[in-house]
């Protein structure tokens, strides 16, 4: 289930002060005391329940200020589950059982036998209206709805409706995009591998022309103490050779290999929550069509029940009665059939939404997973960046060192100690 998802209707809270509840309408105006821990909210019907916040009990009756006595006779309290969000961890709305199966945003209050209804009594305005399938609450009476997740933008509250197809006539669905955001993801990722596969093989060419440049001849005739520094250049490019070498190993090993191999398995299950919710949807339309089939068919029983009451009040037939008779028991059935569709459709409605909820809240945390990951294996590759630059200083700081120490007068010295033929200078000669 999904405990971090919020129930699908938000209960007014009555209170200004914890432990203070205004009674509701027709009752005395004072306030209520409620025990410690006790609070009070209102069903989408108008009545009042109350949950204990410490222990997660409901229940239906006001409960008494005088411990140890219950609220009224018979009635028992049993300890819930902890909830989150209005929900248990179980995943079980926190309210009373008979709150429990309502619609998704539609109260079941004013459910009614529909095939009992008399001919010409007029309904309510709708409260709720059909797009695609999914009923929604109609824009001109939609009570004020909370966000599932109102702390952020969670993508378990903003993809119910569908979305016309820019590229067509047709609509895409809001999980579908949900879908599409995460495959593109995922190829963003192969793709930073891939970058990061260029990366190594630059790092191992370059490498390799390093160590090749190290072993080049020219200007191995160089003496004194400048040649040594000369010599230690050309030492220092093969340990740099050997420092990209191992840096280009660990981006393999550390950066490449982890974002390449990171849910292998992603494209599978996207596909598999993909053919779950469209299954769910296509049911969800199934139901539906069921639903105005039903409708339409009460509407004829009705219509043929309204004409032969009229024949019986002008008496055009005998056996009028007895059609009557059948023209109500059909015009029931066909009610009950409506609310048995009707039933069905928002089962089906409220399985979708609750799957919906759930998968959206796991593409939520798995996309969450991804940049994180992204995020710590890129800090992995400036580490080693730092690490080889630091490796690099290493091998150029011998050179530094023997350049400081060039002294042409001393080469000099050392030079003419070594190759010195004699120190007898020639002079003039004389007549």
């Amino acid at each position: 289930m999904w405990p971090q998802a919020k129930e699908r209707w938000q209960p007014q809270e009555a209170e200004e002060k914890p432990g203070m509840v205004p009674p509701p309408p027709g009752e005395e105006s004072q306030a209520v005391v409620l025990p410690p821990g006790w609070q009070s909210y209102l069903s989408p019907q108008g009545r009042r329940y109350y949950v204990n916040t410490s222990t997660n009990e409901t229940t239906w009756e006001r409960p008494s200020s005088s411990p140890g006595i219950p609220a009224s006779p018979g009635s028992q309290r049993s300890p819930l589950p902890p909830t989150v969000n209005g929900y248990h961890a179980s995943g079980t709305p926190a309210h009373p059982p008979e709150i429990a199966h309502m619609s998704v945003r539609k109260s079941t209050g004013d459910s009614q036998n529909l095939g009992s209804l008399s001919p010409g009594k007029k309904q309510s305005k709708e409260s709720t209206i059909t797009i695609n399938c999914v009923t929604f609450p109609h824009p001109d009476t939609m009570p004020e709805q909370q966000l599932l997740k109102p702390t952020e933008w969670s993508y378990c509250d903003y993809f119910w409706a569908d979305k016309k197809d820019p590229q067509g006539n047709g609509t895409v669905a809001g999980f579908e995009l949900l879908l599409q955001k995460q495959l593109k993801g995922k190829q963003m990722q192969k793709e930073m591998s891939e970058f990061i596969r260029e990366r190594i093989k630059i790092e191992e060419e370059y490498a390799k022309n390093l160590a090749k440049l190290s072993q080049n001849s020219l200007a191995a005739q160089e003496e004194g103490s400048l040649g040594e520094a000369w010599a230690q250049v050309k030492k220092s490019l093969a340990d740099e050779a050997e420092v990209h070498l191992k840096f280009s190993a660990k981006l393999h090993s550390e950066v490449e290999k982890p974002l390449m191999n990171f849910r292998e398995n992603f494209k599978k299950d996207m596909k598999k929550c993909d053919h779950h919710i469209t299954d769910l949807r296509k049911q969800l339309a199934s139901r539906y069509a069921s639903v105005e089939k039903a409708r339409k068919a009460l509407t004829e029983r009705q219509r043929d029940l309204e004409v032969k009451t009229q024949q019986l009040e002008i008496k055009l037939s005998n056996k009028t009665e007895e059609d009557i008779k059948k023209a109500r028991r059909k015009s029931t059935q066909a009610g009950d059939d409506l609310m048995r569709c009707v039933d069905l459709y928002n089962q089906a409605q409220s399985k979708w939404f609750e799957e919906m909820v759930t998968t959206t809240l796991e593409l939520e945390r798995l996309e969450v997973e991804r940049v994180e990951m992204i995020r710590q294996h890129l800090c992995q590759y400036t580490q080693l960046r730092h690490e080889t630059d630091m490796f690099n200083q290493s091998t150029v700081e011998p050179v530094d060192q023997l350049l400081r120490k060039v002294d042409p007068a001393k080469d000099r010295e050392l030079w003419v100690r070594e190759h010195k033929t004699g120190n007898i200078r020639p002079v003039d000669m004389e007549i």
